[in-house]
Formats: C-alpha cells, structure tokens, sequence
C-alpha cells in the first residue's frame, strides 16, 4: 500500500462531534475525554471553537494546561477576532477554515472567488504572525472547483499554512472522487494534506482510507463517528481498518477503545447502536447455533479480530436460535451440569421463553434450569 510514514489522526470530537445537535459538553466532560484521546495515542485534539463562547476559551485554556503527549489546538474562521480567540486560550495551534464552492461564496459569504482568497490568506499571514501553527481547511472543497480549490491551497501555502485540510462538508464525495482529488492536488501542493470527511452517504470511513492511500497523511475523526447531521469519520473504524486491513498500524493503544467510546456516549447523550463496528454492545456476542458451536472452537470462525484487542468481551447470548452446544457452555459458565436429556429439555424452554418475548439473563437461565428439576449434587 502506497501510504505515508506518518499519518495523523487529528481527533474533532470535542468540536465538530460536540456539533451535533442537543449535545453540550462540560469543560470537564472535555477534559475526561481530551485525557482518554491521549492515553489511546491522538496526535492531535481539536479542543472546540473558542470564539463561540466563554465556556469554549476556558476549555481550551484548560486542555492546554494538561501536559498532553497530544497537541491542543483551536478552530477559526479566517476572521481575525475568531484568531485573537485562540491566541487568548493560550493555543498555539490553530485550525483556520473558509468556504470555497460556490453555493457557500454565493450565499453564506457573499464573496466573489478573489476576495474570498484574500480573506484566507490574511487568516493565514495574521496567525503564522502572531506565532501559530496553521491548519488551513477549504469548507465544502468536494464542491470546489478544483482549479480554485488548487488556487487557494496554494496560496495559502505560500504564506505559511503548514498543512491543508481537505472538507467534505455534506460527505459528497465517493471513494474514487477523493482519490482523484488528493492526487490531483499533490501535484501542486507541496505541504501536507489532511481529510476531514462527514458521513451522510455512509461513506465518510472509506473516503478517509481512500484519501491516505492516495497520498494524504492525516484524517479527521471523532469518537463513535459523531457530529453534524450524519457525523463524520469514527475513530475507532479508521485506526482498526487501518491497522488490521491495511496493515498500517498508528500506534494506538486500542484496548482503550471501548472505555473511550463508552465515556463519549456517556458526556454527549448519544447512545452507541448495538451494531456499530468496532464498539457496538453486538459486536462480540454471538446467538445463533451455527455460530455459536463455530465460536466454542475458534472465535476466529465468526469475529474479525479477538475482542480484548478493543476493550470488549465476547459473550455466548442464548435465544430461539441457540443450540444445545450454547446452552453447554452457558451451564459451564453456570457451573451446572446436566444430563443430556435435561439438557435438550432446558434447550427447548430457552427457545420457547425468548420467542415468548423474555430475554435471557443468567437470572431467566438459572429459573429455565430449576424449572427442569435440576438439583445440584
């Protein structure tokens, strides 16, 4: 695989995640986070958009402060009051944006293409300035043009960006359409170049990986794929993908993953589906009898990778679809031994109690047990 030898993980879940309507964190809910994103190995941590409030400037201030292996960084729009807001946190990172298609220069800027230029490079020049590292992002660059978005990279390069993100604001773009871009881009541009990738097609995962094995070196993720309206790339498929399927391992201490993933869940209010790849409550447990035998013998049967490697556990879950080999193990987790004969008995009330709608626990199980006249030696 052609990709870099370092890619960055550039985590926004206290920005863009926290983005996500009805969602409000604490400045202490962010720091419980920030310290989790650098115990798992984020290179860096949007701290949030400090412009935006009190609350905002204090958390930056306060993430700063922590001593993190990670860097702590701040939003900005390419307006120089937005930039004096990072400067007052106590950041000396910072991540700069302006849109640039033309549905955002025509009705959210009103600017024409020349102008908005200017305005970005302003940004630019104010913050390197005043002493700051620049990440510079062209907002809805998928719906660029690509001889303006080229343009506006290029300038910003020339005075001073260190890095150029490229946002996928609506998620619009397709795998091969990132592809095309980042190595269309490469051509000209001479910095590195991030993705910032949202998930409304689904796709926000792929386009990343897309992005990395066409040339670019950082993806922008949150934790549990939160964020604006479908959210954006997860943390947790991009690192484990990268790592298992591409052979290209970051470093991350994963079996931080679940606890992470549970603390964000947790702060936001947004519950994890149980399918969700990678930290979703389904994700290691397994019901159906074809499975489940498979599983007793080598979990590899029916599970990518072994679920310690993430923080999870894997867990034998008995119902209509259990087999008289689920049911052994559950009554060796138990320890209960039956006969054989007792042990097709308690196979079929298991059955019949959960297409009676009752979900079995080890409570349930252990009263399906008695039921059978199971006495103990």
């Amino acid at each position: 695989m052609n990709l870099a030898d370092k890619i960055y993980i550039f985590d926004t879940t206290l920005r863009d995640g926290e983005q996500a309507p009805g969602v409000a964190l604490t400045v202490d809910e962010k720091i419980q986070i920030a310290q989790k994103l650098d115990k798992l190995g984020v290179d860096k941590i949007e701290a949030g958009f400090p412009v935006s409030s009190n609350g905002e400037r204090k958390a930056a201030k306060e993430l700063n402060s922590l001593g993190l292996n990670a860097t702590v960084l701040g939003l900005a729009r390419s307006v120089q009051k937005d930039i004096d807001a990072v400067l007052d946190s106590g950041l000396d990172y910072i991540h700069t944006f302006i849109g640039t298609s033309p549905l955002h220069r025509d009705y959210k800027l009103k600017m024409s293409k020349e102008k908005v230029i200017e305005t970005a490079v302003e940004s630019v020049e104010y913050a390197k300035d005043h002493g700051l590292t620049v990440e510079f992002s062209a907002e809805d660059a998928t719906r660029t043009d690509l001889d303006f978005l080229k343009r506006i990279y290029n300038k910003a390069e020339s005075y001073g960006a260190d890095r150029v993100h490229i946002a996928d604001t609506t998620g619009a773009i397709t795998p091969q359409g990132i592809t095309y871009l980042v190595k269309e881009l490469k051509k000209d541009v001479n910095i590195d170049i991030a993705l910032h990738c949202h998930n409304d097609f689904g796709l926000a995962v792929i386009n990343s990986i897309s992005g990395v094995l066409a040339g670019a070196n950082g993806i922008s993720t949150t934790v549990n794929g939160i964020g604006e309206r479908a959210g954006n790339a997860s943390l947790e498929e991009v690192i484990m993908s990268l790592k298992l399927l591409y052979g290209k391992d970051l470093g991350f201490k994963t079996k931080h993953i679940k606890e992470l993933s549970e603390l964000v869940s947790k702060a936001s209010g947004l519950p994890v589906p149980y399918n969700k790849p990678v930290v979703g409550n389904n994700v290691f447990r397994h019901e159906s009898g074809i499975h489940v035998d498979a599983v007793i013998e080598e979990p590899l049967c029916y599970e990518p990778y072994i679920p310690e490697l993430v923080g999870q556990k894997r867990q034998l879950v008995l119902g209509k679809h259990s087999g008289c080999r689920a049911v052994r193990a559950k009554l060796n987790e138990c320890d209960l031994d039956v006969s054989d004969d007792t042990l097709i008995e308690i196979v079929k009330k298991v059955k019949k109690s959960r297409e009676e709608g009752t979900y079995i626990n080890d409570d349930v199980f252990r009263e399906i047990v008695k039921s059978c006249n199971y006495k103990k030696e």
